[in-house]
């Protein structure tokens, strides 16, 4: 099975609706189709091996996607937020680049704008031969991880691992002709390449909007009718504000919320399921080198933990659910041996869907076909998936290993903090010293010693912040995950 595949079956069982763009203007499933070929005889004739694709959201990211796959060649989509230095020399890395760009100083490899491509896919192709359906096992996406700890990495997805996703997780057109999703994730981000396949899949509309903010996205779910939405953490918490300010109303069509990407304070979340009382809320973990979501928190999970007096049960709020079907979860402690139920670990992941590989260094899957996931966390006695956050986050203060998330919890728990984020902080008597970094919010008369002495309340004095600073926001990369490595400098 292969990425073609899918946008085969996608034309043949629905390919007459509009898939991609605004009700009255955009693609069926059947135009794409037909501009993806056309866009891979250009690519072919171009002699490219890789198509690189370097703009925000819209249509001409799909018709990219699987240009690339009917070219028999890797899809590259980089993050349009590099310096131009970075870019550049990223595209000059990569193996006879296609490039379509947003950014008209990127000229390398023959480059087209994104409007020149539009325009190209829209005429006629060039007399080239297409060649047969890419192999199962050819590589068909490349994406930078966000590297919030340390260097980016190039991982590797199959076709047969997003094609196992799509398969193993959605309904084959089991949407509404009047269903329809905004996608505000980037276009190098996992979640985007997720949701742009398992959507097709489905035969839901796909609306993409290329800048967030807040009015702007809830007028685009009201204008287009929108039933279904993914964002990511910060984008969550800036729509309840507007939403809590009464300038703007809560969508009626809405059914259905993803949010993930990056851990959620729990104070948002609850006023997100205060303020949108018939919305379904959806967590996802997932990692790029296992195409997408391999954990979900669902709606039933969400209500259910929201309304028990049990406090495991309400617990569950802060969990990322329990593994898919087709996925297995497993938590190893220091021995390498698997975990009691409670007992926080190194998270290991496998199912057809984990890739798991990278350009530099190759596959990272075990004998056993277990991807280390380098996150950390436990499983509950019921199955649901707790994250501490990374194992390269752990602080270790006089030899005593601390997971940040802890901290950050209590800290949450303080009146007035908006937002809070603990890293470590190199020091020569204890190894590292615990730094918080907090953001209030507006008029909160919050003090250092204030927020010391909650979390020493709270948690023993070895796990009390020794540093405490007051910032305005914090460093995130694009789908707001904190880039802790310049906290820590």
């Amino acid at each position: 099975m292969n990425l073609l595949t899918l946008l085969d079956m996608t034309v043949a069982g629905h390919g007459d609706r509009t898939l991609l763009g605004t009700a009255q203007t955009g693609l069926t499933g059947l135009d794409l189709q037909q501009r993806a070929r056309v866009g891979a005889a250009h690519v072919l004739a171009s002699g490219a091996r890789t198509v690189v694709y370097l703009g925000e959201n819209g249509i001409g990211f799909p018709i990219a996607l699987f240009a690339a796959a009917t070219a028999g060649v890797p899809f590259l989509p980089l993050n349009y937020r590099l310096s131009h230095e970075q870019l550049v020399d990223v595209v000059a890395a990569q193996d006879q680049p296609y490039v379509i760009t947003a950014d008209s100083t990127i000229t390398a490899g023959g480059a087209v704008t994104v409007d020149e491509w539009l325009t190209l896919t829209q005429g006629t192709a060039p007399d080239v031969t297409l060649p047969p359906e890419p192999d199962p096992d050819a590589e068909a996406v490349l994406l930078l991880t966000s590297g919030t700890t340390a260097a980016p990495k190039s991982a590797v997805l199959r076709h047969r691992h997003l094609a196992a996703y799509v398969l193993d997780t959605v309904e084959f057109s089991g949407a509404s002709p009047t269903d329809a999703v905004v996608v505000s994730v980037p276009p190098y981000h996992i979640a985007a390449v997720a949701n742009l396949l398992s959507n097709l899949y489905s035969g839901r509309r796909i609306v993409y909007l290329d800048k967030f903010t807040p009015e702007g996205w809830l007028r685009t779910v009201a204008d287009e009718g929108i039933t279904n939405a993914m964002v990511v953490p910060t984008m969550l918490s800036r729509i309840v504000d507007v939403l809590e300010a009464g300038t703007v109303a809560a969508p009626p069509t809405l059914r259905s919320l993803s949010y993930g990407g990056a851990p959620l304070a729990p104070s948002i979340l609850e006023r997100a399921l205060r303020l949108l009382p018939d919305v379904g809320f959806v967590n996802a973990y997932g990692l790029t080198e296992t195409s997408s979501s391999i954990a979900v928190l669902g709606p039933d999970d969400h209500r259910a933990a929201a309304a028990s007096d049990d406090p495991a049960v309400r617990a569950r709020l802060g969990s990322v659910g329990r593994p898919l079907p087709s996925v297995e979860i497993q938590i190893r402690n220091t021995d390498g041996a698997p975990a009691a139920p409670g007992e926080i670990g190194a998270i290991f992941v496998r199912g057809p869907q984990v890739a798991g590989e990278y350009r530099q260094g190759g596959s990272r899957i075990d004998a056993d076909g277990w991807f280390p996931t380098r996150d950390e966390g436990y499983l509950d006695a019921d199955g649901y998936l707790f994250v501490r956050g990374r194992a390269d986050d752990t602080i270790i203060r006089g030899g005593e290993n601390i997971a940040p998330a802890e901290i950050e919890e209590a800290i949450h728990q303080l009146p007035g903090v908006a937002e809070a984020v603990v890293v470590g902080i190199p020091d020569e008597e204890w190894g590292q010293r615990i730094g918080a970094f907090v953001i209030a919010r507006p008029g909160a008369d919050l003090t250092e010693d204030g927020v010391r002495e909650f979390v020493r309340s709270r948690l023993r004095t070895s796990k009390t912040p020794d540093v405490v600073t007051f910032v305005e926001d914090l460093p995130r990369t694009p789908t707001g995950k904190i880039l802790r490595r310049e906290l820590v400098k």
